[in-house]
């Protein structure tokens, strides 16, 4: 795979296919977090530990295989423009972080887009896989089995009482972070999302936006995952996750058929004036498109809407946002200039779905 081809499409290969409860649950992720032993952490190492660290993994594992995870593809960070950048950020392969690195930092992302193993980020490498749908245990089962194929030929930093060590503290014992996408525009329309967060929160859990730490919930999109990752077994840590997940998906089912039964005309006009700004606008502001495309994934969802695939929500979610617009042009664009595209390239992606 070239860089090109992870730009060109807006959805990953993975994302087009369905999973449990993927009307609610968009994706599940884990991530994990390892270091190298003979190598000082990322904020210590110098450049040629770094780069050491760096052109190990391109020599070991670029253009391989694993199982069904065909052909990873080796990215230097440094060599990507800006734009380029905040594509793969838009896409979810690298995190904001990352992003930022101008060191011998990389990523290694397979050909279908589920598996992308992050090199000199905040850790040595951070590894992470995609599910569709609610499938935390099935992506902690492969996760696993990825880090044992990495293992094979890296010696991890783990201590025995504390576990795995990490460049930051809050990620040492199993460095794992468990996740799912979650869209609950029921429960933040009747604002039951803001009473149930704390709560949450209580539970060892954090909400947070759908670029994770310090991103903004943009329409009705929540990312759920785990806080503590010392003195807990993954699998229990999945299991927690599981449960609160599984609690919230029955709350936002249960809201979404209350408001069906009571305001039924109400609901049905805002997802057709929805359906109609994303279908005529010509010029949209990503919040705006955001809302939109939240209220039309829930009539998708509801049967309200027909004749139009669930993955548009995830697709022009992607498609919208800044990077993939200007990556879509060619060009760097003002912002005025990226509403007009914004506007432009939904109206065309919904009129071919008609």
């Amino acid at each position: 795979m070239t860089l090109q081809q992870f730009m060109n499409e807006a959805i990953s290969p993975w994302m087009r296919e369905d999973g449990p409860d993927s009307d609610i649950v968009l994706s599940s992720r884990i991530r994990l977090a390892r270091n190298f032993s003979q190598y000082p952490f990322p904020i210590l190492a110098d450049e040629s530990d770094l780069e050491h660290i760096s052109s190990f993994i391109r020599e070991e594992y670029e253009h391989q295989s694993f199982q069904d995870y065909q052909e990873f593809s080796f990215i230097p960070i440094q060599k990507l423009s800006p734009v380029e950048r905040r594509v793969l950020v838009e896409k979810h392969l690298i995190s904001p972080h990352l992003a930022e690195q101008d060191h011998s930092s990389a990523v290694l992302i397979s050909k279908n887009e589920q598996v992308s193993i992050m090199v000199n980020e905040e850790d040595h490498l951070r590894l992470q896989l995609y599910y569709p749908g609610f499938q935390l245990t099935k992506a902690l089962e492969k996760v696993f089995e990825l880090d044992d194929w990495l293992e094979e030929k890296v010696n991890y930093a783990f201590d025995e009482k504390r576990g795995y060590l990490t460049g930051c503290p809050t990620n040492v014992g199993t460095g794992m972070r468990a996740s799912v996408m979650m869209h609950l525009p029921a429960l933040a329309w009747t604002q039951q999302i803001n009473r149930m967060i704390p709560a949450i929160n209580q539970l060892g859990l954090v909400v947070r936006g759908i670029y994770g730490e310090g991103s903004e919930a943009k329409g009705n999109v929540f990312q759920i995952s785990n806080q503590i990752t010392l003195g807990k077994s993954e699998e229990d840590i999945v299991e927690d996750l599981k449960s609160v997940a599984g609690q919230l998906i029955e709350q936002e089912r249960k809201a979404r058929n209350k408001i069906m039964e009571q305001s039924a005309k109400r609901l049905e006009d805002r997802i057709y004036r929805s359906y109609g700004i994303l279908a005529y606008s010509r010029i949209i502001e990503s919040k705006e498109a955001a809302s939109c495309l939240s209220d039309v994934r829930l009539g998708i969802d509801l049967g309200v809407i027909e004749n139009i695939s669930r993955s548009i929500l995830n697709e022009l979610m992607v498609l919208t946002q800044p990077g993939f617009l200007q990556q879509y042009a060619k060009k760097s664009l003002a912002p005025n200039e990226r509403d007009v595209l914004r506007a432009s390239l939904i109206r065309e992606r919904i009129q071919l779905e008609n």
